[in-house]
């Protein structure tokens, strides 16, 4: 059955290796150009893993004991892991939608980061995007972003492009993990400075609810 070119297509991915989904990105990163639409939006896990963005420093890393590897998104050193949701929209940013211009990357991570933003507030956690831009073309990774609750950080974004479609996304903390973030600066920050869902609001989230209200969010500001 054929797509209509401006439908974003959905996948849940489960728990999966990183190495394996970074090359599924990629696969589908090729369809994507070759039929000219809009995009598939991906949810997934990781077990723990750290991964180095273009901006990444020496200092980054100073005691994690976990897997490493370096990719081609912005931002600096970011931790994935079970206790995270992570997001990929595989994205043709060629193409307009009704909330973004064509070839305009700031405007998508700030639909990303709206979308987060919009996701936290139905479970009472007031929050707000951040971000640090350089200059964008085509090929080149935009600059970390992210999701804070007042001086903590919950969720990190860091995107690659790649002929103007978009890949890798945002990592948001959902469970408290003592593990998580440790021998490492996430982000170029403190480790401390990282919080979850379930530390704001004293409880375990339904990962099914947070899932639901965030794929709504999303297909809403990116189709």
């Amino acid at each position: 059955m054929l797509t209509h070119k401006f439908q974003l297509q959905f996948e849940d991915w489960g728990l999966i290796d990183y190495q394996e989904a970074l090359e599924k990105q990629l696969s589908l990163l090729d369809e994507i150009q070759k039929q000219d639409r809009l995009g598939t939006l991906i949810f997934c896990t990781h077990p723990s893993i750290v991964t180095l963005g273009s901006k990444s420093e020496p200092n980054d890393l100073f005691g994690w004991k976990g897997p490493v590897l370096q990719i081609s998104r912005g931002g600096r050193a970011t931790y994935h892991g079970p206790s995270q949701l992570v997001v990929y929209p595989i994205l043709n940013l060629k193409l307009a939608t009704t909330h973004r211009p064509e070839r305009d990357i700031g405007k998508y991570l700030r639909l990303m980061e709206e979308a987060i933003v919009a996701t936290l507030n139905k479970f009472g956690i007031q929050s707000q995007g951040r971000s640090l831009q350089k200059k964008s073309n085509e090929d080149v990774a935009e600059e970390e972003t992210g999701v804070w609750v007042g001086r903590q950080k919950i969720a990190s974004l860091g995107i690659g492009v790649k002929k103007w479609i978009s890949y890798h996304g945002a990592a948001i903390n959902v469970d408290f993990d003592p593990e998580a973030f440790q021998g490492m600066r996430p982000c170029g920050f403190d480790s401390k400075v990282m919080t979850s869902l379930e530390e704001i609001t004293g409880q375990k989230v339904s990962r099914e609810k947070l899932s639901g209200f965030l794929k709504a969010e999303l297909l809403s500001r990116l189709s």
